[in-house]
């Protein structure tokens, strides 16, 4: 598959397919063991219990680790096709996390920006799994924390599940659609059950006084100037990766607008969690932002993330 825009060829697992809208977690194995998971009818995503989410915690946390250790060593940057960099810590976060969901979700399809050399399959299951294993590289090149760790399910077009995770922060936020968002004081490589605090986080409804707006560090644009400027906006702040979708998560910022191309593995982790926390990632039409787009590359042409769902009716944007 040919590198489009800021995407590089991702790796897609084609096995046997699991169906995650379906999956028991309550026969849910830990890695190691040897059951496989059961396939009852009568479960969907959004009616999980917490095991699946703190396994996929504790993969993410191991990946974050596994960033911070090479960020110590040699990075051996290059440039992608794409003139975009990538380094050893992409690559080694990556590689837990493929070998971490080999073991928690055998058979799932998994679309990861970095790995290559795996012919994709014909078509994109209706649940796969999407891994950014470090968004944000420049930021890391930078020697700023910027940087995240993202995983994603995607099922039926739309993140259901996503987890973000800042290394350098200690930092995880997570959530499940209809189920809420937390953020979790997490030291990378440690598991999920040994998270120092946790928080539940909400989106907030947005300030008389004028909106915080969240923006690219990397890639700001003259549309995204545009649009933000029809907004009232009082401060906006940039920085690097997912960690714009968790601001406004947790209630710290009320939309992020990105109007030039980005790819589906970037952004599903954080609209997940941004959506379980109240709020919305649309398209500048305000129709759904559509995933496993394999015809596009997994292309994302634009988006805008609400803090408060209301907002694009109430301004007319």
């Amino acid at each position: 598959m040919a590198a489009v825009g800021r995407c590089d060829t991702p790796l897609l697992l084609d096995l046997p397919i699991l169906d995650l809208t379906r999956l028991d977690l309550t026969r849910l194995q830990l890695a190691g063991q040897r059951e496989r998971p059961a396939l009852p009818r009568d479960r969907d995503i959004t009616q999980v219990d917490s095991r699946l989410l703190d396994e996929l915690t504790t993969i993410v946390s191991m990946a974050a680790a596994a960033i911070l250790a090479a960020r110590a060593h040699s990075l051996d940057a290059r440039t992608k096709a794409d003139l975009s960099p990538v380094t050893a810590a992409d690559h080694a976060g990556e590689a837990v996390i493929l070998e971490g969901l080999a073991r928690l979700l055998p058979g799932v399809c998994v679309v990861s920006e970095e790995a290559a050399g795996c012919a994709p399959p014909a078509s994109i299951p209706a649940s796969f799994v999407l891994v950014d294993p470090l968004d944000g590289t420049r930021e890391l090149l930078a020697g700023r924390d910027e940087f995240t760790v993202n995983v994603a399910i995607v099922t039926g077009g739309r993140p259901r599940l996503g987890i973000v995770a800042a290394p350098a922060r200690g930092l995880l936020w997570r959530g499940i659609e209809g189920q809420g968002a937390e953020r979790l004081r997490l030291s990378p490589g440690a598991p999920a059950g040994a998270a120092q605090e946790r928080t539940a986080i909400h989106t907030r409804t947005a300030p008389r006084a004028g909106f915080v707006a969240m923006v690219s560090r990397s890639h700001l644009d003259p549309q995204t100037e545009t649009f933000l400027a029809r907004l009232p906006i009082a401060d906006r702040h940039a920085c690097g990766s997912a960690f714009k979708f968790c601001r406004i998560a947790e209630g710290g910022a009320d939309v992020y607008p990105r109007l030039s191309t980005t790819c589906e593995w970037d952004v599903a982790a954080g609209h997940a969690v941004l959506v379980a926390a109240g709020g919305a990632v649309i398209t500048p039409e305000g129709k759904p932002l559509p995933y496993g787009r394999k015809a596009e590359n997994f292309r994302v042409p634009a988006f805008v993330a609400w803090g408060d769902p209301s907002l694009p009716s109430a301004l007319g944007v």
